[in-house]
């Protein structure tokens, strides 16, 4: 996945957990819906005094914004999970297995 689309996710991700739509995010930040639509879904890249006001607007940091990890695919985080578990001694496997017995 490209950086403009795992930034656009991120970035999607950032204004629903503000519960904004993205006609109000895109006031906000001075561009149209439009504009914030193509960046989202990875179609448009976004400029640096777009990214300056998006930073603003959430007062985050730079590396706050760019925590793009969490959204690989199911597949990915699979893969290194199973790859993390191989050499992880028992007593935290079993700590892993009931966190997630309890949030299944």
């Amino acid at each position: 996945m490209s950086i403009k689309n795992l930034l656009g996710k991120r970035i999607k991700e950032i204004r629903k957990e503000h519960g904004l739509t993205q006609e109000e995010f895109a006031e906000m930040i001075n561009i149209s819906q439009r504009t914030l639509s193509g960046i989202e879904v990875g179609k448009n890249f976004l400029t640096s005094q777009t990214l300056d006001k998006i930073l603003e607007v959430f007062e985050m940091q730079p590396d706050d914004l760019f925590k793009l990890k969490n959204l690989r695919s199911a597949k990915e985080l699979k893969k290194e999970i199973t790859k993390a578990l191989e050499n992880m001694p028992e007593h935290k496997i079993r700590v892993i297995y009931s966190i997630v017995d309890a949030i299944k």
